[in-house]
């Protein structure tokens, strides 16, 4: 194979709200926690153990207006994307480095906002998203 391939698939719940920051020029970021769970069975005392990992979701524009509408802490969301390192520099000026997933497609599993909204009348739930690159974006 001669390409290469950066390419991240979860499921898992929000660890908090989307939180959502607006720029000048129009376009807007969207970040939440999301976390994972890893459940297996302690083969010596037989006990069940969960790990959670928790991962840094960066939604841009239109997807991150979209699931701060509707997402809230607890939901289940799936989401595809790829693995993005940014390097910057805390307050005493050490560089510093997080690993964010950049959300390219999404889907709701559940949301407290649409179930609540169903028990009171029929809607239809929130909308697959899906952000298309552009040509320049593509890694070949």
């Amino acid at each position: 194979m001669n390409g290469t391939l950066n390419k991240v698939m979860l499921i898992g719940h929000l660890g908090d709200d989307v939180k959502i920051h607006y720029f000048d020029g129009g376009g807007c970021v969207g970040r939440f926690p999301l976390a994972t769970n890893e459940v297996y069975t302690n083969k010596t005392s037989g006990e069940k153990v969960t790990n959670t990992d928790w991962h840094n979701i960066v939604l841009r524009n239109k997807a991150a207006e979209i699931c701060e509408k509707y997402l809230s802490k607890g939901d289940k969301i799936y989401i595809e994307g790829r693995l993005k390192t940014r390097k910057w520099q805390d307050q005493d000026q050490k560089d510093r480095y997080t690993t964010e997933i950049n959300v390219d497609e999404f889907t709701f599993l559940n949301t407290k906002k649409t179930e609540a909204a169903s028990d009171q009348a029929p809607s239809s739930s929130p909308p697959a998203v899906e952000d298309s690159p552009t040509e320049d974006d593509l890694p070949f």
